[in-house]
C-alpha cells in the first residue's frame, strides 16, 4: 500500500509550501526517485516550474511540465491533469484534494504551510488516507 508522509512547516519555519516541495522533489530526486508534482492548476504548475528552475544556484533538477516534456529524460514532472502520471515513484501532492490516482505511487507527500486553508485542506486529507488504511507520517520541518 502506498505510504503517505505529511510534511508540515514549523509557524517559524521560512518559506512555504512550495520551497519545500522543491526541497522534497531534490531529495528523491538524488535517491534516484521519479517525481510526479500534482498542483491545482495549469499556473500553479508553471509556477513550480519556475521555482525549480531557480531553486539551486549551484546545481539543476532536471524537470518539466507533464505533456509538454519528455517523460524519459525528465524524471521529475509537473502538472495537473486528473489523470496524473502513474509511472513515477513519488507523488508531491500540492492540490487541495487528495488525487484519484495515488494508488500508482509507492509513496505520497503531502506538504503543508503556514496558510489557514491549506492546513484545513491538509486536515481533511489525513483524514481520508487514515480512513482508508494508508501508513501515515508527520514530519514537522523547522
Amino acid at each position: 500500500m502506498t505510504q503517505v508522509d505529511f510534511y508540515i512547516l514549523r509557524q517559524q519555519a521560512p518559506g512555504d509550501r512550495y520551497s519545500l516541495a522543491c526541497r522534497i522533489t531534490e531529495k528523491a530526486w538524488r535517491q534516484g526517485l521519479r517525481v510526479y508534482i500534482h498542483t491545482n492548476s495549469e499556473a500553479e504548475s508553471r509556477h513550480i516550474d519556475r521555482m525549480l528552475w531557480t531553486y539551486r544556484e549551484d546545481g539543476f533538477l532536471p524537470h518539466g511540465l507533464a505533456g509538454e516534456a519528455d517523460p524519459e529524460t525528465n524524471p521529475v514532472l509537473i502538472g495537473s491533469a486528473a489523470g496524473g502520471s502513474e509511472e513515477h515513484q513519488v507523488l508531491i501532492n500540492l492540490a487541495r484534494e487528495v488525487p484519484v490516482f495515488i494508488g500508482g505511487f509507492e509513496r505520497v507527500a503531502e506538504v503543508i504551510d503556514h496558510d489557514p486553508q491549506v492546513k484545513q485542506e491538509g486536515r481533511a486529507r489525513y483524514r481520508f488516507y487514515r480512513d482508508r488504511g494508508y501508513h501515515l507520517n508527520t514530519h514537522d520541518i523547522g
